[in-house]
């Protein structure tokens, strides 16, 4: 059994070797991912303990409810409950003195800098950030400032190659990189898209490992027709059978209706 990796052991890694992260969604993929030796799992603070369970040994990062117009105090409240539940950092893509509040008590914070999904109507649709000089020195710049406030490490989403490397090259961050190249220190796919269960888009920077909608589609079809076949056994009586019902012997049964007589009301 592996050690689960503690953030003092992420941040040794940083330059010596690419790092794996996964977005779950359910116990098994979380289960398979610990069992494959995924160094990162990301997760829903709603899923947090189902999926705990089931990766003991990998590191798991997940959000604290209510970040966004919530004050410092129940960040700090809600990442220490998250913490004490055995998550190993915590998500905070709210400002930055609310990402420096909880950096202060000594946890361990992952930021977000490029293109954000929920800051989808400041860019009026999903796209990279930082192919202008202007555009990538602000995306430059919040890294640093995730970094001065004591982030250990941030999801860097759709930022160009060459910006990521030099960012990752530049700051103490972990950088997290999901379409961001090569050069970054971890490399983030959602386990949908890994396992080819996305029935949506699936982004270009994406690399689908199994096709599992084919065999979760079958295993579909298998339900219906064990249903539709439960459905024709009892309309034809053919269940239930003999084979499962529970018996009473006959001395018994005779009591019984003495009991209850030989007129039904």
């Amino acid at each position: 059994m592996r050690k689960k990796p503690t953030v003092h052991d992420l941040i040794e890694l940083k330059g010596k070797r690419p790092m794996t992260e996964t977005f779950v969604f359910d116990a098994e993929e979380a289960a398979a991912a610990d069992e494959a030796g995924i160094d990162m799992i990301c997760t829903l603070t709603t899923l947090f303990d189902e999926i705990r369970a089931a990766a003991p040994n990998t590191f798991i990062i997940t959000g604290y409810a209510g970040e966004v117009g919530e004050g410092d105090d129940l960040a700090r409240r809600w990442s220490y409950e998250l913490m004490q539940k055995g998550a190993d950092a915590v998500y905070v893509g709210a400002s930055m003195d609310r990402v420096r509040a909880v950096a202060q008590e000594r946890i361990p914070v992952i930021g977000h800098i490029g293109y954000i999904p929920y800051h989808n109507t400041w860019y009026g649709k999903p796209r990279a950030v930082g192919k202008t000089a202007g555009e990538a020195l602000e995306v430059f710049n919040e890294a640093r400032d995730y970094d001065e406030a004591g982030a250990i490490g941030v999801e860097m989403e759709l930022v160009p190659s060459r910006v990521a490397h030099e960012i990752t090259q530049r700051t103490n961050l972990i950088t997290l990189g999901l379409g961001s190249g090569p050069g970054v220190d971890a490399h983030y796919c959602f386990a949908k898209d890994l396992l080819g269960t996305n029935r949506g888009h699936v982004p270009r920077h994406a690399k689908q490992y199994a096709d599992l909608k084919q065999e979760l589609d079958r295993l579909q079809q298998m339900r219906i027709d064990a249903f539709k076949a439960y459905i024709a056994d009892v309309a034809s009586a053919e269940y239930p059978g003999p084979e499962h019902e529970v018996d009473i012997s006959d001395e018994e049964f005779g009591k019984f209706m003495d009991g209850i007589g030989e007129n039904p009301a």
